[in-house]
């Protein structure tokens, strides 16, 4: 974790920026498992048609390849967009 995040919090104890910390950890892990989740359910739900081969025929491989590409592209934009506003909210202060 960015250390700089817990630049409000210099008033704190230590064991009490030691457990935000933890805690920030755990949020952004889990924020990054729930965004997997969701590329996998979405990507395979568009792309695989049927189970006759254990693995996805060259049409559903590339339809998956696709579907991730954009789907993390669309992911780093909006991480982006939503760095820049908050940099403009700081600003503002």
């Amino acid at each position: 974790m960015d250390k700089s995040m817990l630049g409000d919090l210099d008033s704190l104890p230590e064991e009490d920026k030691i457990r935000m910390s933890a805690m920030i950890d755990q949020l952004q892990i889990r924020d990054s498992l729930r965004m997997y989740n969701s590329l996998v359910e979405r990507c395979f739900s568009d792309c695989v048609d049927t189970f006759r081969r254990k693995s996805l025929d060259k049409q559903e491989e590339t339809c998956v390849r696709r579907c991730a590409e954009k789907f993390l592209k669309h992911s780093m934009r909006v991480g982006m967009r939503f760095a820049e506003l908050n940099q403009g909210a700081a600003t503002q202060d």
